[in-house]
């Protein structure tokens, strides 16, 4: 019956609904000269859903990040809360006198906690299983998605492809691929180092010292290069231009995959006392291959919380491809293998379907949001969320979204708003795109629903963020009980 509610609403709500923005609201479109057609806004009442406001809801938008709240209950939904995904390592090799006689094989599996740190904990194991010696070599299977290597080929979202944000997962997402970069000036010179160090790579820079404020420290930044000499060292160089007196640290993906994993692997192995006399290199899982250790990455509803709060685009990315990974291809597809991308937005449309939610002028790219490619309509997010709100497992989601005022990417807006500690709000940004989806009691503690997503070329964070944050506060200021006479 509630689905069948649900569905109704996507059909008969707007006559019955507000369709003027409210004043705060408008007034600030004004002031910024866009065009009050360029936001979606959809406002539900809950328990019942029922809408009380309706503003372009029906128009297909960029969502930007907002889009991570269709992927991560889909996700949470089904392949439930103790999901996990996991590493192994494997081989077919015989182990005799400390030395195992073949190769070491590293399968992934879509863990979304495999830190540099846990890998070191998986050699620790074979260390203490007895083994020192590795003569075969090392096999890196990413075969859990197809294609097993997504980054190949792939156009860079925008001009900064090294930054974490934009990293590609794979199924052996072997700490992201992301070195930690120490960044250190003073008014003379900059300092440069790498965590974790790696076997045979060093860094340096010739970046010059400018008087850019700290904060915007990225702005003369120049994509890194690594060259890989004669004798297989390999030197990584960052290029451009940093603030004096700055210090900063970002995660960036450089190297490339396998000589990433390789580099990493020698120095861990070699710490820990082992030595290892083969290559590395990117292959399936041998039939029979026995299981030597294992890691496995917290439950689903923790790792949920590092996607939403913090708007982590690899994790959603990497959930996005494990639904369609473990959704299994239908039997149209048994004569070849089939994108794990398109099984993934197949996953979701089922889900959408079975909760009689229209799919229509929904478009999935990547499930995170970042992209130039999805859309999504305010009803439809509208709609997710209150079937959300309806689930046994509420609980679990709700505690992912950031809290106004309190953490995540809302902990700075709203502090003097009655939404302040209350609301719990998914933001979303791209350039030209800003989007707020999630649940905000008003003045008698009702909950709503809010969804706005604003899509314009003048809407920069500094102008787009107060729009939507007034929208959110005109909610939080609604639905006084009236005085008693």
């Amino acid at each position: 019956m509630r689905a069948l509610i649900t569905g109704l609403f996507l059909v008969t709500w707007l006559p019955a609904t507000l369709a003027q923005l409210p004043e705060p609201v408008s007034s600030l479109l004004r002031a910024a000269n866009i065009p009050e057609e360029s936001i979606g806004v959809a406002v539900w009442r809950l328990p019942d859903g029922a809408p009380l406001l309706a503003h372009g809801a029906e128009r297909s938008l960029q969502p930007g990040s907002t889009m991570k709240l269709v992927t991560t209950l889909v996700a949470l939904d089904t392949l439930g809360p103790t999901y996990r995904g996991r590493t192994e390592l494997r081989t077919t090799g015989k182990v005799e006198n400390k030395v195992l006689e073949g190769d070491l094989v590293m399968r992934g599996g879509g863990d979304a906690d495999l830190s540099w740190e846990a890998f070191q904990g998986m050699l620790l194991n074979l260390r203490n299983h007895g083994i020192e010696v590795i003569r075969g070599d090392l096999l890196l299977d990413r075969q859990m998605f197809r294609p097993s290597r997504p980054d190949l080929g792939a156009a860079p979202f925008d001009d900064a492809p090294e930054f974490d944000y934009n990293v590609i997962p794979d199924a052996l997402s072997l700490n992201g691929n992301l070195l930690r970069f120490e960044l250190e000036s003073d008014d003379h010179q900059l300092k440069v180092s790498m965590t974790p160090p790696l076997d045979r790579v060093s860094v340096a820079s010739d970046m010059t010292l400018n008087r850019q404020d700290c904060k915007d420290w990225d702005q003369d930044w120049l994509p890194p290069e690594y060259f890989k000499d004669a004798d297989g060292s390999i030197r990584i160089m960052l290029h451009g231009k940093f603030p004096l007196n700055c210090t900063k640290s970002p995660s960036l993906n450089v190297l490339d995959r396998v000589d990433f994993a390789d580099r990493l692997f020698r120095t861990l192995w070699k710490q820990l006392g082992g030595q290892f006399l083969g290559r590395t290199r990117d292959a399936a899982t041998p039939p029979g291959a026995r299981l030597l250790t294992e890691h496995r990455s917290r439950p689903y509803s923790v790792v949920l919380r590092d996607i939403n709060k913090n708007s982590d685009n690899a994790l959603a990315r990497l959930t996005y491809l494990t639904l369609g990974a473990l959704s299994g291809p239908p039997a149209v597809d048994v004569d070849g293998d089939v994108d794990t991308v398109i099984l993934a937005e197949r996953a979701v449309r089922s889900w959408l379907k079975v909760h009689d939610i229209d799919g229509q002028g929904l478009v999935l790219e990547n499930g995170s949001g970042l992209s130039r490619l999805e859309r999504i309509r305010p009803v439809q997010l509208a709609a997710i969320l209150l079937n959300a709100s309806r689930s046994a497992l509420a609980p679990e989601y709700l505690s992912s979204l950031p809290i106004a005022a309190v953490d995540g990417t809302m902990r700075l807006r709203l502090r003097d708003s009655p939404a302040a500690g209350r609301a719990r709000v998914k933001t979303g940004t791209l350039t030209g795109v800003i989007a707020v989806a999630g649940f905000v009691p008003d003045a008698s503690n009702r909950l709503n629903i809010v969804v706005a997503l604003l899509n314009h070329e003048l809407a920069s964070n500094a102008i787009g963020r107060p729009i939507l944050d007034a929208l959110i506060d005109w909610v939080a200021h609604s639905g006084a009980t009236p005085p008693l006479k």
